[in-house]
């Protein structure tokens, strides 16, 4: 049996960081928070890296752990939040200028895959990354046909959305 010489994590993660820091943005709005995300993905990938066997793409196997660490996350605050008392608003200062280097389009776009729960959120923002079929599947644990119906289903939301 022949022997992988496997790349060096800190090459891969840092090769990959777009991708880690898409996810977490994708899902997360806090800095700080995204901060809290990006270190636990970073553990993760580097204390399961011993384990990666090169079955697949390294870059499909980051996609799952990210949006793993990234929607466990998600779901952990979503339930927090029922228990939060929200501060006077003279405490809290909200900068409402998020990004200036996005057109429109992309705005609008952001705003959309925001709606979309969790599973649908990791599929388009994989499929806007130009991954194939196959790599969604594997990613996200679900079957070949599953992600082309869930992205044609996206597809037809997002059209509806625009056009509105």
């Amino acid at each position: 049996m022949m022997k992988v010489n496997k790349p060096d994590i800190v090459d891969i993660i840092e090769d990959n960081k777009n991708l880690i820091y898409k996810i977490v943005n994708s899902y997360c709005t806090d800095s700080n928070e995204q901060e809290d995300v990006i270190q636990e993905i970073i553990f993760q990938v580097i204390k399961s890296y011993d384990n990666f066997d090169y079955k697949v793409k390294v870059t499909t196997w980051l996609y799952r752990v990210a949006f793993n660490i990234t929607i466990s996350h998600y779901r952990k605050q979503k339930t927090r939040k029922k228990h939060e008392v929200a501060m006077p608003s003279k405490i809290v200062a909200i900068n409402e200028d998020v990004t200036n280097e996005y057109d429109e389009k992309i705005k609008q776009l952001r705003a959309f895959i925001q709606e979309f729960d969790p599973l649908n959120k990791a599929i388009v923002i994989m499929y806007l990354d130009g991954n194939s079929h196959k790599e969604i599947s594997e990613a996200m644990g679900i079957s070949l046909s599953n992600v082309g119906t869930k992205i044609s289903r996206i597809k037809t939301q997002l059209k509806k959305k625009f056009k509105q």
